[in-house]
């Protein structure tokens, strides 16, 4: 029998439970910290976490102030987006210029050169400059937030620091290779090999949608270090040199969105790695991987505040100007419903971020969670934020800018927004994806204390031992779910204004603990099965997204109103966001009982067998020839190196 094609390119074969344990190894076990979102799955509203809000140093703050002015300038009279957008690419010299301006390092410490901002300036920057265009977004996020500044920051030793931050900070580009032509989000699969040599491994592998990998001059790449005498093995990380011999560029991607962004595959053909750029010890790739990912996932929401607070500019003024029937379309109660969404919506995905990036600052808390839901929520949000936009243009949503300026109208890339986002969805973690890891995060008080009872691989006496400390957890836990300050009217009454924000974190507080009690009945009658009901896990997360949200455009609102900062037009947004929200939940609560999963589940397996292929007749596939994954065994690359340093 001949070998499958990923057996044949060398790539593991691995179980579904052993996926499982290796993404189970990656993820941080303790928590040694407090976490607002932690405390909310499990039932307890612990609002003295984040409120009251969390802000900036003065110093901090001024450092901050004084880089985005510059920041502002340098958007306002160096970049074209239009011309981005038109030629796919970012100019040399835009480019050369970020650079010059510092922007490279925002993130990086001073001592190395970089401009030290706090999360929270960070994400601002990084709004402002996806604002002038997405591209460019992009370009500095990969390369901070995920490329090597940051593992190194975490992980890195003071050699590796003092080696690689300062070009980071000023010269170097950098990106994160960790996807495979056939390995998303399944690591155990990786199959990019870094085998010992000497004080050397060899890197051998090709690596997909490496943004930022097209231009950079350094890389972040995840191999897997074979076991042998002296090497624990495992996936493992390293900082590559783009120049290395065996290095190639082999494509420059495209995709509907983000047209100006380097994107591109990588191929390793017995690239030679010092050790000493190994990054952490062998085996501990993933979890420097997911640990960078916790803020690092911020930088997705600031683009899409950024889009939020765009999409409610045209919307205000192009419903001012477009009349039908007589009056404003604004004042048609159809858009009118449409332009409130966009601004509460926009309110609270901007108190998301803040809350989240200000906790990051402090340091305080564990933010794992409140990181993923931010990008989640965010995600989804945003999305919907820029098609109703489109929506309320009609025509002119769906005209591209270049269209609109030839006939001789405002050059609005509405059209644009909705392509740039999509990719939000699916970028550092999939929605389905991230709706699984904030699930096990969420249950991980209930499998420390019961795991063993529903692991089929324990003996009886783990399973005995499993049980007596579930049952003292249970017993102190679960009538605390019964009653709670939500039930009392006077409850957080320091919300109540002119506009009352109170009775909303009242409701924050009762679903919080109906939430862990929905998990915990869920737990106790699916038990081991529990991991495979990804519809109503989703929906868990969905209704804590939805919580978390409304605690932090409350805490957000009554900190604009104790600073004087338009604090009345806050809690009105505040409040309009938490009723819109509201509906939501309940709507995700009825949804957790009520619902068509096993039905779904049974139509699936239909259309996989072709029951229903029938159902395809009548069309043509426009679809071009070719393997649904591209054949990516090592060896030599066999295609020019599209790899452009910009200097």
């Amino acid at each position: 029998m001949s070998a499958s094609p990923s057996e044949s390119a060398g790539r593991p074969t691995v179980s579904e439970r052993e996926a499982r344990q290796v993404a189970e190894a990656a993820r941080e076990q303790e928590w040694r910290k407090p976490s607002f979102a932690k405390e909310l799955f499990l039932g307890r509203f612990r609002l003295d976490l984040v409120h009251p809000h969390p802000t900036p140093s003065t110093e901090a703050a001024q450092r901050g102030e004084e880089f985005l002015a510059k920041l502002r300038d340098f958007c306002e009279t160096k970049v074209d987006g239009a011309l981005i957008e038109r030629e796919g690419r970012i100019p040399d010299e835009v480019i050369n210029g970020l650079k010059e301006l510092g922007a490279l390092g925002m993130k990086i410490d001073t001592k190395y050169g970089g401009l030290g901002l706090t999360q929270v300036y960070y994400n601002k920057a990084l709004a402002l400059a996806g604002s002038a265009s997405p591209a460019i977004g992009v370009l500095l996020s990969a390369h901070q937030s995920i490329g090597v500044p940051q593992p190194l920051k975490l992980f890195g030793t003071d050699e590796q620091r003092e080696r690689f931050l300062p070009r980071c900070a000023r010269t170097d580009i950098s990106a994160f290779l960790l996807t495979e032509p056939d390995v998303g989000s399944d690591p155990a699969r990786l199959a990019t090999s870094a085998v010992p040599d000497g004080d050397d491994y060899v890197l051998d592998g090709v690596k997909l949608w490496t943004t930022n990998g097209v231009v950079a001059d350094l890389l972040v790449v995840m191999a897997r270090v074979p076991k042998s005498e002296g090497h624990k093995g495992g996936i493992t990380a390293f900082v590559v040199e783009t120049n290395s011999p065996g290095v190639t560029v082999e494509n420059r991607n495209a995709f509907m969105g983000l047209r100006g962004i380097e994107n591109g595959v990588t191929r390793f053909h017995q690239v030679r790695v010092p050790a000493a750029n190994r990054i952490g010890p062998e085996g501990a790739g993933l979890k420097i991987a997911l640990t960078t990912l916790n803020t690092g996932r911020l930088s997705l929401p600031a683009s899409c505040v950024a889009a939020g607070k765009w999409c409610l500019k045209i919307a205000r003024e192009w419903s001012a100007a477009r009349e039908q029937w007589g009056k404003p379309i604004a004042h048609h109660e159809a858009v009118g419903a449409k332009i409130s969404f966009i601004a509460a919506t926009t309110f609270a995905l901007e108190a998301v971020l803040d809350l989240s990036s200000q906790m990051a600052d402090e340091n305080r808390n564990d933010i794992r969670i409140e990181g993923a839901l931010a990008k989640l929520y965010a995600s989804e949000m945003g999305w919907l934020i820029a098609d109703e936009l489109v929506q309320i243009r009609g025509g002119r949503g769906f005209e591209t800018a270049e269209s609109l300026a030839a006939r001789g109208e405002r050059a609005v890339p509405a059209e644009q927004v909705l392509r740039d986002l999509r990719i939000n969805r699916i970028f550092e973690g999939s929605t389905e994806i991230m709706h699984l890891l904030i699930a096990r995060e969420a249950v991980d008080a209930h499998l420390t204390v019961a795991g063993d009872l529903i692991d089929p691989e324990k003996s009886l006496q783990d399973k005995a031992k499993a049980g007596a400390n579930a049952g003292v957890f249970y017993a102190k836990w679960l009538p605390k779910l019964v009653a709670g300050p939500g039930q009392l009217p006077v409850s957080y009454g320091e919300f109540k204004h002119e506009v009352d924000l109170s009775p909303h974190l009242r409701h924050v507080e009762r679903h919080a603990r109906k939430l862990a009690r929905s998990t915990f009945y869920a737990m106790s009658r699916w038990q081991g099965k529990m991991e495979t009901k990804q519809g109503f896990l989703g929906r868990i997360v969905d209704i804590g997204a939805e919580l978390f949200a409304m605690s932090a455009a409350c805490v957000r609102a009554e900190m604009l109103r104790s600073q004087g900062d338009h604090g009345r037009e806050a809690y009105q947004l505040a409040d309009v966001f938490c009723r819109q929200a509201r509906i939501r939940v309940e709507e995700l609560f009825n949804r957790l009982w009520t619902n068509t999963d096993d039905l779904d589940r049974t139509l699936v397996k239909g259309v996989m067998s072709g029951t229903y292929a029938w159902l395809e007749e009548g069309i043509v596939d426009p679809s071009g020839e070719g393997p649904w994954i591209a054949e990516t065994a090592p060896g030599a690359s066999k295609k020019d190196n599209v790899h452009r340093p910009i200097r």
